[in-house]
């Protein structure tokens, strides 16, 4: 016992020396945000003042003081996800996360992104004021690198930080281009299943673009055989990306004619695939000549979405078709030349490493046409021989972008904001806008282009003949859009727009759910205001949802069924399509579903190309065209000898659907609720690691929407019953011009991305209720009411 004492009185003490140890270490990587901090190469001081959510407002003398402070402060709260974000496109992830993630930087290097900085970056006027500015952007980074605290990530992956440069800033939004498009999901599972299936079995996928009841009505005053390999493995290629990829978005701008207090009232909640920390960074800049409040990417200076007294502005995907694939056609007898309209040409090759974290670095080559890289070379378990090609018009055209965005964040009225818009190549993007003045428009933006009569650029296309090649541009002028219509609002949800001279733009649109929703609502009331607009933007009814159901009831035969089975369908019949974490008609309407898509498309494509189907937006385009098309070939199962109908599959899909439910929650149909099985974690890359994962992600939580509502909460349909959250609203903004300081907004989770900080995770609960918080404007309450305040001191001259 006395040698027991002996041992403890060394232990206890060393014990508590290393817990002590660990906390002022842990206490140090927090980030700082009040005192004073020396900040080189400022022509004066920079005050930061940080409010009770830990968003900067930060006054200068000079643009380009206060932008260098954007950057130290930005990097303090998100330098994490700078690194990620940077090393995306440049194929680097495989340093940090090892050999599963090889395939992804395999791809993004074929891609080209990495090259098109480079080039882009060579050709920039050092001079221009966007340039200048993201230098001292990028210097209050770097800066912030040298003298601030190490992320705890770093330590943890043993990554080493290095100093960031222009090339990165365009290397991240080119992967921001990349994550909107979606050809690489769908082509080469469409020409799979032409290949493997015949033409017959795309006819009822709803692929094609055409008239729809809901679509976005352009108005201007002065104008009125592939393998299954290649499509399977370009998706799991993007599956394990340690950051979220763009999904969709809702935006509505509402005229002075149709608000309560006369003036315009902008909404907007891009949808992006959840993770932690969250996309946006909020920072408010005040200074002599530039004030915004704006929503930042991590490492890129100036704001995708912002507000000023003047006017605002948001964002949605356009979802225009940018991406081509191309059969390409190899010399028989010299395998370096591939056959063009013109004769042969020879195949381009660059070597590129990628370096593996405990592993060998990995070398491999980017064979490549006039077309793009060849993906058989990426996508190691491609079979065949043909080689594929994709064309991807971002890296087609020079890069304006930072400049476009830069040109947007500094107009002031409408005519010179629409003409930065032109520089938006890609990618496509539905620019809304509103102002003080009363003007409320829409803008399609992205180099559109004309292609051959006859081109179905949804299928891998001949690229030997010449004749699918595209061709010319159109004008920025002839791209869908609508100024001041005479029906006082403009919106969109990622759904269909009007015809391009005639005629519908190929596109990958998203289902009219949202938008009929959106339209039903905004059309018929002319008293908007602040409260009517957050609480629409929170909306969790579907328009299209119970109509479906009620289809598929009508078919039923209901003689066998359990009596509580038949009183769950008579409360379908009555269900409004209301999806908030109590209903039990959610959680049956969405697993009915599930069945109906499996056992109607599961025996002909198999497992892979099934679960792809599930990963595509058309997937959602097809449901309502196909529930109620009862001639559809694919209704037929192929594994038995009767011939189904639609009747049969739904029969069996409900009664699949509500006996995995009693299995998974018993026979009392009323805890069949819909929080118990659709819930949202904001995961972190680090939080992938069990033991990691409650110190570093965020929830899970049971959360009020689903698919294709206006609350998009949407998730992926799997045999687990498990419908857990991928992505959905990134922010929520309401920017109302009759009383422009008390707009509102709210973040998934919090402003900083620093697990130590007390912003780390505060808005989170806020945001599952569909609450808000102020987007404070005025400098004397943001003084009076601020949590901190944190000063650059410029060097004494």
């Amino acid at each position: 016992m006395r040698r027991l004492k002996k041992i403890l009185k060394i232990t206890i003490p060393i014990l508590g020396l290393l817990v002590l140890g660990l906390c002022i270490f842990l206490y140090s990587l927090t980030p700082v945000y009040e005192g004073e901090a020396n900040l080189k190469n400022l022509s004066e001081n920079v005050d930061v003042y940080y409010d009770s959510y830990g968003i900067p407002h930060i006054y200068g003398v000079s643009e380009k003081d206060a932008t260098r402070a954007l950057g130290y402060v930005h990097a303090q709260d998100r330098l994490w996800q700078m690194e990620l974000l940077r090393r995306i496109s440049a194929g680097q992830l495989s340093e940090i996360f090892g050999e599963d993630l090889v395939e992804t930087d395999k791809l993004f290097l074929a891609l080209g992104i990495d090259d098109y900085s480079k080039e882009t970056v060579a050709n920039l006027d050092p001079n221009s004021d966007y340039v200048l500015l993201t230098e001292a952007y990028l210097d209050g980074i770097n800066q912030f690198i040298e003298e601030g605290p190490t992320p705890v990530e770093f330590y943890l992956t043993g990554v080493k930080k290095r100093p960031f440069e222009l090339k990165d800033v365009y290397n991240t939004i080119g992967y921001i281009g990349f994550s909107f498009a979606m050809a690489h999901k769908t082509d080469p599972f469409l020409t799979t299943i032409k290949d493997k299936l015949g033409p017959a079995y795309l006819q009822d996928l709803s692929i094609e673009t055409i008239p729809t009841s809901t679509y976005i009505k352009n108005y201007n005053p002065l104008k009125d055989t592939l393998q299954l390999g290649l499509s399977s493995k370009l998706a799991s290629a993007l599956k394990d990306l340690p950051l979220p990829m763009f999904e969709g978005s809702n935006s509505w701008v509402i005229s002075p004619e149709k608000t309560k207090n006369g003036n315009v009232i902008l909404a907007n909640d891009p949808h992006i695939g959840f993770s932690q920390p969250s996309v946006w960074y909020e920072a408010h800049i005040s200074t002599p000549t530039y004030k915004k409040y704006g929503y930042h990417l991590a490492g890129v200076p100036f704001p995708l979405l912002a507000h000023s007294r003047q006017l605002a502005y948001g964002l949605t995907m356009f979802e225009n078709d940018d991406v081509d694939f191309y059969f390409e056609e190899t010399n028989p007898q010299d395998s370096t030349l591939y056959r063009t309209e013109n004769g042969w040409e020879k195949y381009t090759y660059k070597e590129k490493i990628i370096k593996v974290k405990g592993e060998d670095d990995v070398k491999f080559t980017v064979k490549s046409t006039r077309h793009g890289a060849v993906v058989n070379n990426v996508a190691a378990s491609v079979t065949g021989e043909k080689p594929v090609t994709i064309s991807w018009i971002y890296t087609k055209v020079e890069n304006k972008l930072l400049s476009a965005l830069y040109g947007m964040s500094h107009s002031e009225t409408m005519n010179t904001f629409k003409r930065h818009l032109e520089d938006i190549h890609a990618p496509g993007l539905n620019i809304m806008y509103g102002d003080a003045e009363g003007n409320v428009a829409w803008w399609a933006t992205a180099k559109l282009y004309r292609m051959p009569d006859s081109t179905n650029t949804k299928l891998v296309l001949d690229g030997a003949s010449g004749k699918q090649e595209r061709g010319e541009f159109l004008d920025f002028s002839e791209n869908p859009h609508a100024e001041n219509p005479t029906w006082n609002y403009v919106y969109s949800a990622n759904n269909q727009p009007d015809t391009v001279n005639g005629l519908f733009f190929p596109g990958y649109y998203l289902p009219e759910n949202r938008a009929k929703r959106i339209v039903e609502l905004l059309k018929p009331k002319n008293d908007w205001d602040k409260e009517a607009v957050s609480k629409m933007i929170t909306d969790v009814t579907s328009a299209v949802d119970p109509s479906l159901a009620t289809s598929m009831a009508k078919d039923l035969d209901i003689t066998n069924l359990d009596k509580s089975y038949i009183k769950l369908l008579d409360d379908l019949s009555k269900w409004e399509g209301e999806a908030t974490v109590n209903s039990v008609e959610s959680s049956v309407y969405q697993r009915w579903v599930f069945y109906m898509l499996k056992n109607t498309f599961k025996d002909e494509l198999g497992d892979a190309l099934f679960t792809q189907l599930l990963s595509t937006h058309f997937h959602k385009r097809l449901i309502a065209p196909l529930v109620n098309n009862t001639t559809s070939i694919w209704w037929d199962n192929v594994a038995t000898e009767k011939v189904e109908t639609s009747k049969d599959i739904f029969q069996i899909s409900f009664e699949q659907a509500v006996a995995s439910l009693e299995k998974q929650f018993g026979k009392d149909i009323s805890t069949w609720t819909w929080g118990k099985i659709h819930t949202l974690e904001h995961e972190h890359p680090i939080g992938k690691v069990e033991t990691l994962r409650k110190y570093f992600n965020v929830g899970p939580f049971p959360i009020n929407g689903t698919k294709e509502v206006i609350n998009n909460m949407s998730f992926t349909y799997d045999e687990t019953g498990e419908y857990k959250v991928t992505s959905g609203p990134s922010t929520r903004r309401v920017i109302d011009f009759s009383d422009i300081e008390n707009s509102i907004s709210i973040l998934p989770t919090g402003q900083s991305g620093n697990p130590f900080s007390s912003h780390y995770n505060d808005q989170a609960k806020m945001y599952n209720k569909g609450e808000f918080r102020k987007m404070m404007m005025n400098k004397e309450e943001i003084i009076s009411t601020k949590k901190s305040l944190l000063i650059f001191k410029a060097e004494e001259k």
